[in-house]
């Protein structure tokens, strides 16, 4: 089976706006919040729900052969091809007025995203990549992608969103290593870090325990603008998992000589 890549293109812009329809109205103000635990805090709300069902019907009217993977509302259909998403990555942010969180979707074919969106609605920022193609729009902006192209680890800048998330005293040891390794260091941004390695401000970007719809999109707008990533023991990250990116492959590799020696 072949696949039309621009009409891949314009259901991920289209999916995007129809997200941006339901959050926007719901960003800072005072909505309720849910948690999906019952022991800690992964808060959901109105705004994830209703922007995954508009982003699934519009999936659904321009492709609806093809397998679905949503941190909402689960997983539907059978195909070479998924779409992935993940409404609100940051909600965390989004339910504190901070607009670093988006709306990631990514599309795979078998198992390995070739094509996704970012796009922070309030900023009114969408970086987009498909197979040769990396670029970034806001207004009537539009401009290519391209990482920083740094290939050492001590100028490098780091990103990831906690350092508590590296929660046992191994992982903390890996985070330490790399932070030890680099310039500096920048926490809190969930998928906007990487969006901004893609762009040029940020070196690398690392984090453990990532779920495949929090991580899809983000795969190919890091490759096509001319970075890498990777799971820590080298694997390819569309399933999610513990992940690195970097701006080269070269920084890649030596990120992950850091984080594996510790």
């Amino acid at each position: 089976m072949t696949i039309d890549l621009a009409k891949v293109e314009a259901t991920l812009l289209a999916a995007a706006d129809a997200a941006a329809a339901k959050t926007l109205p719901l960003f800072r103000t005072n909505l309720g919040v849910d948690n999906k635990l019952a022991a800690g805090f992964d808060p959901v709300t109105e705004a994830d729900r209703s922007a995954e069902t508009a982003i699934r019907a519009v999936i659904g009217e321009n492709f609806p052969d093809h397998a679905i993977i949503g941190e909402e509302w689960g997983n539907s259909g059978d195909s070479e091809y998924t779409w992935i998403i993940d409404p609100v990555d940051g909600t965390r942010a989004f339910i504190t007025g901070v607009p670093v969180w988006g709306t990631l979707i990514g599309f795979a074919h078998d198992g390995v995203a070739i094509a996704g969106v970012m796009a922070q609605p309030f900023i009114g920022e969408t970086f987009l990549a498909s197979p040769g193609s990396a670029t970034y729009h806001r207004n009537s902006l539009t401009r290519p992608l391209r990482t920083s192209g740094q290939t050492e680890l001590g100028p490098s800048s780091v990103f990831t969103t906690t350092p508590s998330l590296f929660s046992s005293p191994e992982l903390m040891a890996k985070w330490k290593a790399l932070e030890a390794a680099t310039q500096l260091q920048r926490f809190g941004l969930d998928c906007y870090g990487y969006a901004l390695l893609a762009a040029g401000h940020a070196d690398i970007v690392i984090e453990p325990f990532l779920n495949t719809y929090d991580i899809a999109a983000l795969v190919p707008i890091i490759r096509q603008a001319g970075g890498a990533i990777a799971c820590w023991d080298g694997s390819e990250p569309t399933g999610g998992g513990n992940v690195v990116a970097a701006a080269t492959p070269a920084l890649l590799e030596k990120a992950l000589a850091v984080v594996n020696a510790a």
